[in-house]
């Protein structure tokens, strides 16, 4: 034991006599751990904020996106390629009770970009055009006023509800309810010809602050009734997106076969093979998003792992260069009685030092930068978890002290083998 605490005294005091040296021969292995360390904090903050999103709109949802998924992945109009299969007749056949009989709510929405206009003021936002079943599905309140009707959204009425930021911004003074609106109608709406106008709208409500919802700032949009943002916006006749409230969540399954069931019978499909719809629930939503999260976590981390390498074959040839240095102090300690157990080992001890060291600052670096990074979401608005798991830092313990007897034990035995008489003639 007193020739082992003796071992890692030299050892120490080997190392802190060349500081600038051991800091650049450690800082591939800070940055390899730190690398893991954010890498898996990141991944378990993504996956906290995919089931936050979640937990917020419940878990009685059902979702219908056009374009076929397979059970792994997404539809293609996730990724905003334009599927236009699903058609309000559709949504129709869905809302009828003796068709899908589990649904309390169903509403249909189109999405694009907005420039709102009010007095002098202007602000670019994004509208969302649905109908009056969109607060049931979405759970929205109302900080003011009242959101359209089913009858004003069918009847097109121009009227609009207002997001919280929305609101803040066009009217500091809180005076919004009753005032007139206008939405500019994009140049690149095929309906319209020649110069581009705008829609005028009467405010008829607020949105209560909710803060970012299925990754969409809720508070920074605009409510209008659907037809109206169908075809006189956006200038299409399909729909974007569907989404179902279901009475109860052991009804969701049921429900899901049924609004198939009915888009089959709609679209004239016979093999579910040729579905040009996919229909999901929350949970699958929930598995899909963390499978691909996770998976994107462990390749990351892989890469990461790769600057382990690079710091251990960094390590190596440091200590090969330090066993040329220090050969005449080989030859004189083989001289005096040293074994070569012990040359061995106090090389070892010192590649073995190295690595740990750089494992520590490196958890100390990782765990750090990700509080950052936690931070930095939260006051973007999003609900992101700080979270740093132990078995992460275990790891990086281990993978360091394995780094560091595996990279070093080569010049460790060559510092052994090394012949006194030799050494102490060593230049």
């Amino acid at each position: 034991m007193q020739n082992f605490l003796s071992e890692i005294k030299t050892t120490v005091k080997n190392l802190l006599s060349r500081k600038g040296r051991t800091f650049l021969t450690i800082l591939g292995i800070i940055i390899g751990v730190a690398g893991v360390i954010i890498i898996m904090s990141l991944g378990a903050g993504a996956q906290s904020l995919v089931l936050g999103q979640v937990t917020k709109l419940g878990t009685n949802l059902v979702g219908v996106l056009p374009g076929k998924s397979n059970e792994n992945g997404p539809p293609a109009s996730v990724f905003g390629i334009q599927i236009k299969t699903l058609k309000l007749r559709d949504v129709e056949a869905i809302k009828d009770k003796g068709n899908v009989p589990y649904a309390t709510a169903v509403a249909a929405t189109v999405r694009g970009s907005a420039t709102l206009i009010s007095g002098r003021e202007s602000l670019d936002t994004t509208f969302t055009a649905t109908d009056g079943s969109y607060p049931n599905v979405q759970n929205v309140e109302m900080e003011k006023g009242q959101f359209f009707s089913e009858e004003e959204g069918r009847a097109g009425n121009n009227v609009m509800v207002l997001g919280y930021d929305v609101a803040t911004n066009l009217f500091p003074y809180g005076d919004e309810l009753g005032k007139i609106v206008k939405i500019k109608i994009p140049n690149n709406n095929p309906a319209v010809t020649g110069d581009t106008g705008s829609i005028p709208f009467r405010v008829i409500g607020v949105q209560k602050k909710m803060g970012t919802v299925a990754f969409q700032n809720q508070d920074d949009q605009v409510f209008i009734p659907f037809s109206i943002g169908q075809r006189q916006l956006l200038g299409i006749d399909y729909i974007q997106f569907l989404r179902l409230k279901v009475n109860d969540s052991q009804n969701v399954k049921t429900t899901i076969d049924d609004v198939a069931r009915v888009l089959r019978e709609q679209h004239n499909i016979k093999n579910p093979e040729d579905d040009d719809f996919s229909v999901r629930d929350l949970v699958d939503a929930i598995k899909i998003l963390t499978s691909i999260t996770g998976t994107l976590s462990i390749f990351l981390s892989l890469m990461a792992g790769i600057s382990l390498i690079v710091g251990g074959i960094g390590i190596m040839n440091i200590m090969l260069v330090t066993v040329s240095e220090r050969t005449r102090e080989i030859g004189l300690r083989k001289a005096i009685g040293a074994t070569k157990r012990n040359i061995r080992n106090q090389f070892l001890f010192e590649s073995i030092v190295l690595t740990l060291s750089g494992g520590i600052l490196g958890i100390i670096s990782g765990i750090l930068i990700s509080y950052l990074i936690a931070l930095g979401a939260r006051f973007a608005g999003y609900d992101w978890a700080f979270i740093i798991s132990p078995m992460a830092i275990i790891l990086a313990v281990f993978v360091s002290i394995l780094t560091g007897v595996i990279f070093g034990l080569y010049p460790a035995l060559k510092a052994a083998k090394l012949d006194p008489i030799v050494a102490l003639r060593y230049e």
